[in-house]
């Protein structure tokens, strides 16, 4: 049988692990260390940079201080190794005065850095290569904090490693820092796609793409991204530049562009709606962008016959639209019944199936 304190170590070891690289079960119960720090942290909503600067400094303080933690327990957890006395082996005093150089080391780097209102930090460096003529990274940060509380970024991944993408900014933070990038400095790639056979969002398999992001601001360096492939439309749509697929990468569509494809396609089978010559189309007021091309209409039986039911609104809203609207309405966990399922109209509520969208000509 192991020793204790090979029984020890081990668990240890695997405690670390879970300390640095936090599984789902350790996230969800909040046993992180941002969880944990948080009112030390402060609020990412309000203060994005300010919080990762606070977040990555923190993290790296008490990954360095998980030597000497783990010297002191194993001294309480095996009295017999006398680790917690003055007669100690010569090995274990080494080891002892070795951990204590990664804290030691980092506390005074953070004092330096604090001492310089974060001016060092590796957030706060990458923010100056950003910065003006003339200007600080604080600029930069302001930036970064104003564009990051509004609603439309989009943002995806996993705790330890987060892609957030707002009207300016391409941002992917890290365990101790975070890549920036401007939108209207850089130039990206789609490399590579992976594919998984089970996820936990898809028993049927899940696709991962790499994206690689190069700035043509020489300070900057290039970082590359992982998303779901799943999510690829909702980034594209963020993003000011287009994604170069050099490689003839293919990507597998997501469910809402699959059902999308197949709600146009049926739309377009319709009988459809001549519009009169004084007759206004206005914008979609969903999108408030593309033009209202749809009606609504008690098409698919008679007039008293079904669950659809006569819808009186004028045209208000674009396909694109109309189709999101008729699938956030669905059961998400049956997808193969939404083509042939109801929905009610955004507008007067009034029952209507596919068969009752009729485009506008």
């Amino acid at each position: 049988m192991p020793s204790p304190e090979v029984l020890f170590s081990v668990g240890f070891v695997l405690f670390a692990l879970c300390i640095v690289v936090p599984p789902t079960e350790f996230v969800a119960a909040g046993f992180t260390i941002e969880n944990i720090l948080g009112s030390f942290l402060g609020s990412e909503n309000l203060n994005f940079v300010n919080h990762h600067i606070k977040r990555t400094t923190a993290t790296l303080l008490v990954h360095s201080l998980l030597p000497l933690v783990y010297y002191f327990f194993l001294g309480w957890t095996c009295p017999e190794l006398q680790l917690l006395s003055l007669d100690v082996a010569v090995h274990w005093q080494l080891f002892f005065f070795l951990s204590l150089v990664p804290p030691t080391l980092v506390a005074l780097v953070t004092y330096y850095w604090y001492r310089k209102h974060w001016q060092g930090h590796p957030i706060a460096t990458s923010l100056s290569h950003h910065a003006p003529q003339g200007s600080s990274w604080l600029a930069v940060a302001s930036s970064v904090n104003i564009e990051f509380r509004r609603i439309d970024k989009f943002t995806t991944g996993l705790h330890s490693r987060r892609l957030i993408v707002t009207d300016s900014w391409i941002i992917q933070t890290s365990t101790y820092s975070i890549d920036i990038a401007h939108q209207a400095d850089v130039h990206l790639t789609l490399t590579e796609a992976q594919e998984h056979q089970l996820s936990q969002e898809s028993l049927t398999g899940v696709q991962i793409l790499k994206l690689k992001v190069d700035s043509v601001n020489l300070l900057v360096s290039a970082f590359d991204i992982r998303l779901n492939a799943m999510e690829y439309s909702d980034l594209k749509e963020k993003l000011q530049r287009p994604i170069r697929n050099a490689r003839d990468v293919v990507v597998h569509a997501s469910l809402s562009d699959r059902f999308l494809s197949a709600f146009r396609e049926q739309v377009q089978q319709n009988e459809p709606v001549h519009k009169p010559q004084d007759m206004d189309v206005d914008t979609c007021i969903g999108c408030m962008q593309s033009v209202s091309d749809v009606k609504l209409r008690k098409l698919c039986a008679g007039m008293e016959e079904g669950k659809c039911q006569q819808c009186f609104c004028r045209p208000m809203w674009c396909l694109e639209c109309m189709s999101k609207w008729f699938a956030s309405r669905q059961d998400q966990t049956r997808p193969e019944t939404w083509l042939s399922a109801n929905s009610p109209c955004p507008t007067c509520r009034a029952v209507f199936c596919v068969l009752d969208v009729s485009p506008i000509i």
